[in-house]
């Protein structure tokens, strides 16, 4: 199998490889060769794959995986950290991955908040405006 991992800047993982273990939202799951092809949304998580001599890891900040006809293993995310010590991918990078999905998060909301209390403003001031007989 051949596993691509992308991101919009640089290709992080071109190789080829044994088996693969990654998670979505219903848990982790494997790849292994002539699997069905396959679609998946990758959360925040290490994914990890087998070549022929070593075990290989890599932090992911979410993602799109795609598994094709002709045994490709295609990942898309926004950001990819390689490594081969699982112990600090684990601790530092995918903490600091949650950490900022939490933060964007957040700050969606907070824009999403003000979004909405500007168009309850606008419509006050159009029913106000209404009611005075401006709007006919």
């Amino acid at each position: 199998m051949r596993l691509r991992i992308i991101t919009p800047l640089v290709v992080v993982v071109d190789e080829d490889i044994n088996s693969l273990s990654a998670e979505d939202d219903s848990g982790r799951f494997g790849i292994l060769g002539r699997h069905a092809p396959f679609l998946t949304a990758l959360a925040v998580s290490i994914v990890s794959w087998r070549t022929t001599d070593a075990e290989r890891f890599c932090a992911l900040r979410g993602g799109v995986m795609t598994v094709g006809k002709a045994s490709t293993i295609d990942i898309a995310t926004r950001e990819a950290v390689t490594g081969d010590d699982l112990a600090t991918l684990d601790s530092d990078v995918l903490a600091q991955f949650r950490s900022d999905a939490d933060d964007e998060r957040t700050q969606h909301v907070e824009a999403m908040r003000l979004q909405f209390n500007a168009i309850r403003h606008m419509v006050s001031r159009l029913n106000a405006g209404a009611n005075a007989g401006e709007f006919r």
